[in-house]
């Protein structure tokens, strides 16, 4: 029988445990200090300019007027139009090419990996105006005439997106594929009678659906704000519409940032939510 003294915390065997010392309790208090600094540091960076750009938008006499003006302007919904329009074609063009690369690059030929990856980097390296002038100078001419018509300046357009689109989707779509078994899949799915079109729809493309999400946001977000291309394409997209106004106008540009960055946002959270809803469980079948 133990008395006069307190006893020291045991642990389930019976043995004393020591209690954490103070420097692990002061370098624990300071890690969450400081990761609430950092925390709001962040959230400052990112919501002062908005508050300030909103400050901006409301102007100096007539509140919100800048907001009117903008949702009466045709060219405002023309320019956002389209230029959704040509993101939602630059993520699909950007999954069709991509998803079949990584995943026979991974699959057959790992070793051609580093060359794909540098392929893919170019256009951090590779400015937009020149590869818009190269577009021009390649395009504005016979044989193929595109920047002639209309349809033919979008296509060269959405083509150029897509190149910008490479290095953001093939990242996603290379991490979701290292994160699953392809080739157990692969097989599975061969043994049961799957050619490779099926493969990759039914089986690779549902298991990558989260990254190609990822990609998919990236993308849009690029497409949305994009000028150079779109300027020297002479094409009515919301990135050179935005430009324009600066010129002209003192408060309705700050409003059309913020318009456009809500349903940006708005657009994206719309993609994830169906990302979400389409999730379920991916299942082998036999091809008749």
């Amino acid at each position: 029988m133990t008395t006069g003294a307190s006893l020291s915390p045991t642990s389930r065997l019976g043995t004393p445990t020591a209690p954490p010392p103070r420097r692990a309790l002061t370098r624990r208090s300071w890690g969450r200090l400081l990761w609430w600094v950092v925390l709001l540091l962040g959230i400052a960076y990112f919501v002062l300019p908005l508050l300030a750009t909103f400050q901006v938008s409301l102007g100096t006499r007539v509140p919100f007027k800048a907001y009117t003006n903008t949702f009466d302007d045709p060219r405002f919904w023309s320019g956002l139009a389209y230029s959704a329009f040509c993101a939602v074609l630059t993520i699909i063009g950007s999954v069709v090419l991509i998803v079949p690369t990584a995943y026979w690059v991974r699959l057959k030929v790992p070793r051609l990996r580093p060359i794909v990856e540098f392929v893919t980097l170019l256009p951090f390296v590779v400015p937009p105006v020149v590869l818009v002038f190269g577009l021009v100078s390649l395009y504005s001419r016979k044989p193929i005439a595109l920047t002639a018509t209309d349809a033919g300046s979008t296509f060269l357009l959405v083509a150029a997106y897509v190149v910008l689109s490479l290095p953001y989707m093939y990242r996603s779509v290379d991490t979701g594929l290292r994160a699953i078994d392809i080739r157990t899949l692969t097989e599975a799915a061969q043994s049961l009678g799957a050619g490779w079109p099926t493969i990759i729809v039914r089986v690779i493309l549902p298991n990558v659906r989260l990254a190609v999400m990822s990609g998919a946001f990236l993308t849009f977000a690029i497409v949305m704000g994009e000028y150079t291309i779109a300027n020297f394409l002479f094409r009515p997209a919301f990135g050179p519409y935005l430009s324009l106004l600066g010129r002209d106008r003192t408060f309705e540009p700050a409003a059309v940032s913020l318009i456009s960055f809500g349903l940006t946002w708005l657009a994206m959270g719309a993609i994830a939510l169906i990302g979400r809803r389409s999730r379920g469980r991916v299942t082998v079948v036999a091809v008749k």
